[in-house]
């Protein structure tokens, strides 16, 4: 692998903002590598959209990652992985890391014997889903949250507003009720909500995500094809298809840093 490749940067794309959460763990598992990270607020949420719709937009956001020069593709999305990575996987040649929800660790890590999972629709009626739950939840009872709305709430940047905070209860309250001692946080969006979650759920329930899972096998697969970034190349590039003026105040705030945002071009 010649050096112009491995100084190439990663590509990662989500249904919005909620990516910036699995972002922020690729910068803290990798930090010489240059990131690419589109969110496609225009279009979030996901989980409403159907798989074809889904599959169109994967396609269309790694195309032009890849037209950035990427040499790795993150799939910072729970449903996009579910409708999508197959797809990708076939049509590309980089290596494509996505998400699944964190029913094994949460199973293995379970005292009770029940867990939880808040997702959206679209990844819990998944034949993804279907067949983690095959593989991982035998064991143990796994209770499932469609959690309408959260994605919209922290796509306005509103994470600990009054209808947030009634919406994460409702949501979390009957995971609780059926005995769920530990809840997967089965969209990259929830991470944001952390925090509220924990308040609801109580100190004995424990919260489980894959976002740092994600960053550790991204850093396998480019060890692997010997495409780690031999200098440090450090630095990101952001777009939204979204509102700019919303975007530009919303990712600096979930990013942690200042950071320019891009409007994502309409075409390719």
């Amino acid at each position: 692998m010649n050096d112009s490749i491995a100084n190439s940067p990663i590509g990662v794309f989500d249904s919005g903002v909620g990516g910036l959460s699995v972002l922020r763990h690729i910068r803290q598992q990798l930090p010489r590598e240059k990131l690419l990270y589109c969110a496609d607020s225009r279009h979030a949420p996901y989980g409403s959209k159907t798989r074809e719709q889904i599959l169109e937009r994967s396609l269309w956001l790694t195309e032009f990652l890849l037209g950035q020069g990427a040499k790795a593709i993150v799939v910072a999305c729970n449903t996009a992985t579910a409708a999508a990575v197959t797809e990708l996987r076939q049509r590309f040649d980089v290596p494509v890391v996505a998400m699944e929800p964190a029913v094994k660790p949460a199973a293995a890590a379970s005292k009770s014997g029940v867990i939880g999972v808040l997702a959206t629709v679209g990844t819990l009626k998944s034949a993804q889903f279907a067949a983690l739950l095959e593989k991982h939840g035998r064991e143990v009872r796994v209770v499932t949250q469609a959690c309408h709305g959260l994605v919209e709430c922290v796509e306005r940047g509103e994470l600990d507003s009054p209808e947030t905070v009634a919406l994460v209860r409702g949501y979390v309250e009957p995971l609780l009720a059926h005995g769920a001692d530990t809840l997967v946080l089965g969209c990259t969006h929830y991470l944001f909500l952390r925090g509220l979650i924990e308040q609801a759920a109580g100190p004995e329930v424990a919260l489980v995500d894959t976002g740092a899972a994600v960053a550790r096998q991204l850093q396998r697969r480019l060890e692997e094809a010997a495409m780690l970034a031999v200098a440090d190349n450090a630095g990101e590039r952001f777009w939204t298809t979204g509102d700019l003026v919303q975007a530009r105040e919303i990712m600096p705030h979930l990013w942690g840093a200042e950071v320019g945002v891009e409007l994502l071009p309409a075409t390719l």
